[in-house]
């Protein structure tokens, strides 16, 4: 197959819409113009070239897929540099619409997960096992931008806050539990106590949960109960309606964004944004699902260090080059775009471009190329630069090295 990169300087995509049962039946077809006819629940676009759900770029009349054709020539499509450091494209890039909250999530450090993939390999478990714990071996470092009010957990609370929090309960089933940690607050404690609350058996379970459900029931209307009260509709006895008293819960304003660390725990509740991530699948989960939960590699792999709430929303910078939000990773960069007129952008790896609320135009000498809000472009790394006009928001994202 000759490269198609040195013969267009961009690509339009065509790209997957996963339909997981937590995703929203209006937002996307509201928002963007995204046909629904079945009602399906619309959960996530996915631009980029994951092997699960690759991508296609528009390659003159052609729809080609987008992971195939890095792999026929990585070094045009993402520069030699990040083909070196990556050997793929780098990251994955998704519209997540959530009507319903995601399970309780961590993800392995890149270490973790390279020795996780190994091991289950060896284990003959195979990648599609409902109890494989690790498909790939990459960490999945991750931002999520705010399209609408977005709220989620990112991270334990102070701890302060977990010791109030667990004592408004004043349940019998906790004390034992927690009592260590309320005595001495640290880190191996609290892991002790998580661990505990995630492998209690039925009927103890039960109990926690309802002592939990009688005092949220009383406090409806006060936080953190009120978030536990919107769960308990959607995940009724599950052990992660614990999680609203242990993790930071924040709902991100339109334009915000935040990060979220590997090893971190946190979940997603409800609203639209965008989200980037590492080119990974690797989830260890922690209660809101029927899904598979493995207590002791989940404990294996988390951080029980507390987040500060005031460090977990972004802190943009602001330049006439757009809006940057700063990620601690090298796999991405993401940078948010308002109304700007021929604006060179300078390039050093593949790139994604989306238009979120209004037309955008990327030009390169001849070569011209609008998409309507919704849709997105692939920009190969060979064309160098190219000129970005948008009437409304753009998100760029690419990779800063070079």
């Amino acid at each position: 197959m000759n490269s198609p990169f040195h013969s267009q300087p961009f690509f339009l995509m065509r790209n997957p819409i996963q339909t997981y049962q937590w995703g929203s039946r209006t937002a996307l077809p509201r928002m963007f113009h995204i046909p629904n006819p079945d009602q399906q629940p619309q959960a996530e676009i996915w631009m980029g070239a994951h092997p699960k759900a690759s991508s296609e770029i528009q390659v003159g009349t052609d729809w080609l897929p987008l992971n195939t054709l890095i792999e026929s020539d990585p070094q045009s499509a993402l520069s030699t540099e990040v083909y070196q450091r990556f050997g793929e494209l780098p990251f994955l890039f998704k519209v997540l619409a959530a009507d319903t909250a995601l399970s309780i999530q961590v993800h392995p450090s890149k270490q973790e997960a390279e020795h996780g993939y190994q091991k289950e390999n060896q284990q003959g478990i195979a990648l599609s096992a409902a109890h494989r714990n690790y498909k790939d071996p990459n960490h999945k470092p991750e931002l999520i931008y705010a399209l609408t009010p977005f709220k989620a957990m990112n991270g334990f609370r102070p701890y302060s806050d977990i010791i109030a929090n667990i004592a408004k309960i004043n349940h019998d089933s906790l004390t034992p539990i927690f009592q260590s940690f309320t005595d001495s607050p640290a880190e191996d404690s609290l892991q002790s106590a998580f661990a505990q609350l995630l492998a209690l058996e039925a009927t103890d379970k039960a109990a926690a949960v309802g002592g939990l459900m009688a005092v949220a029931n009383q406090n409806a209307t006060v936080a953190p109960f009120d978030t536990i009260i919107d769960l308990a509709t959607q995940y009724p006895g599950d052990i992660g309606l614990f999680a609203p008293l242990l993790l930071n819960v924040v709902t991100l304003a339109p334009g915000e964004a935040m990060f979220l660390h590997a090893r971190t725990p946190h979940a997603y509740i409800n609203g639209v944004g965008l989200e980037v991530m590492a080119n990974s699948d690797n989830v260890l989960r922690a209660g809101l699902t029927p899904k598979h939960i493995d207590v002791d590699e989940l404990i294996a792999c988390t951080s029980f260090a507390p987040i500060a709430t005031a460090n977990i929303t972004l802190e943009p910078t602001r330049t006439d080059q757009g809006t940057h939000y700063p990620v601690a990773v090298p796999d991405f960069s993401f940078t948010h775009y308002l109304q700007v007129d021929d604006l060179t952008c300078h390039m050093h790896s593949g790139e994604i471009i989306f238009a979120i609320d209004a037309p955008l135009t990327v030009s390169h000498g001849d070569h011209k190329l609008t998409i309507e809000k919704g849709e997105s472009i692939f920009i190969p790394a060979c064309t160098s630069e190219y000129q970005l006009h948008c009437q409304g928001g753009a998100v760029r994202v690419f990779n800063q090295i070079g």
